[in-house]
């Protein structure tokens, strides 16, 4: 890493209609392929990420292990600086001159600056619409950029399975597993403690299959690649195929195309299809998704702006951080749950779209009281010796009052 060097990532105004997840973490703190978008710039630039800018709903924001949201003017300029699109997810980085800015393109679309040390950086206004000035000097990087969550979902296992196959290290591969039956050509990676009891087929045919440290395997299982377990993660059982996840989730029944941001409980058999989830998620027995429309057509999603054509035949659920579903759970295809709500009750299938903090049952919906969610999502914390931090209790908090008022 530079000592000199850091980089900087920004959520542009598109990044920022990010629903439901840019209303509580910045984007760059999404996984796409086997690492965060953060990590993916950290890695390439040979950089630490200092901080996001993300605008001020997200001031104060704290999670442990990821920099801190902070506002333009808390950014050390005293350093030479790295300004990058936070759903550009880098591919390939050049070196940066250090002794003049250089505006950084992907075709015709700006997705970052090199600022010298001791000049200001970018303007809010530059960051939320970035685009070329006519004194710009342009250097052209590699990355994709994203632009929508299903864009991301869309993507996630085309890049996954060229990182697993990049960082694929022979060593780790255990060859033959007592009781363990492997498919195809593909590597098998296995991090220390990582393990796969027997029961399992391992279908290595389509891509490779990752294990991080810690992350277990019980049959009987299918696992499908290309497939990433984050560490600590466990499988109780059923069929992955195409999943990518963080840190210590608790997986079961039939999941394909989806991807985990981590500490997620979806523990019991059900469909979860082309899904992306947000952090401390708990999925009841039997919740399923839709994935396809019954016409075959081009899925439509709601977000608090109005609807998208998402130009996509198969969109599942997007699961806001700390949702938490009930037993027989139906989400219909694209949908929306925002953070903090809590679904239940059974029945016909919730709504399209709820926003952050929403009560939702068979009887309808209302909010969530703020302090009956944080009493519930401390106590799901402490089972994985975690805590609601005091800046992201104030991000979820400030999130509530705007959508349902004090």
């Amino acid at each position: 890493m530079h000592a000199d060097a850091v980089a900087v990532l920004f959520d542009d105004a598109r990044a920022r209609r990010w629903s439901p997840f840019a209303e509580t973490r910045p984007v760059g703190e999404i996984r796409f392929g086997s690492s965060l978008l953060r990590e993916r710039v950290e890695r390439l630039s040979g950089r630490r990420c200092a901080a996001h800018l993300a605008g001020a709903h997200l001031a104060g924001w704290d999670e442990p292990d990821a920099p801190p949201a902070v506002a333009e003017e808390q950014i050390d300029t005293s350093v030479h600086r790295l300004y990058w699109s936070s759903r550009a997810a880098a591919l390939r980085l050049p070196a940066l001159p250090l002794d003049r800015r250089v505006a950084l393109r992907v075709g015709d679309a700006v997705v970052g600056w090199g600022v010298p040390a001791g000049d200001p950086g970018p303007s809010a206004e530059q960051m939320a619409r970035p685009e070329l000035h006519p004194d710009d000097e342009v250097l052209a990087v590699e990355a994709d950029l994203l632009a929508w969550p299903w864009t991301l979902v869309a993507r996630c296992m085309g890049r996954l399975a060229l990182d697993l196959a990049e960082a694929h290290d022979a060593a780790r591969d255990p060859g033959a597993l007592p009781g363990v039956h492997r498919l195809g050509d593909h590597p098998l990676h296995l991090e220390e403690g990582a393990s796969i009891g027997p029961g399992v087929v391992l279908d290595l045919r389509a891509g490779p299959i990752r294990l991080e440290a810690g992350a277990e395997v019980d049959g009987p299982a299918r696992l499908t690649g290309p497939l990433h377990l984050g560490p600590g993660s466990l499988v109780f059982g059923g069929s992955l195929a195409r999943v990518a996840t963080g840190p210590v989730c608790k997986l079961r029944g039939e999941i394909a195309d989806s991807v985990f941001l981590g500490y997620a409980n979806k523990a019991h058999d059900g469909y979860l299809g082309h899904a992306l989830v947000g952090r401390w998620v708990n999925l009841g027995a039997n919740t399923t998704n839709s994935d396809l429309k019954n016409s075959y057509g081009s899925v439509r999603v709601t977000l608090p702006h109005g609807r998208v054509d998402t130009n996509l035949m198969k969109v599942g659920a997007f699961l806001g951080d700390h949702v938490k579903t009930g037993i027989g759970t139906l989400l219909t295809t694209g949908g929306m749950v925002g953070a903090g709500s809590n679904v239940f009750g059974g029945g016909p299938a919730a709504p399209a779209y709820l926003p952050a903090f929403s009560w939702s049952s068979a009887a309808g919906v209302e909010p969530f009281r703020f302090d009956k969610f944080v009493e519930i999502a401390q106590a799901a914390m402490a089972r994985r010796d975690k805590t609601l931090t005091p800046g992201v209790e104030s991000v979820l908090r400030r999130l509530r009052a705007s959508v349902h008022g004090a």
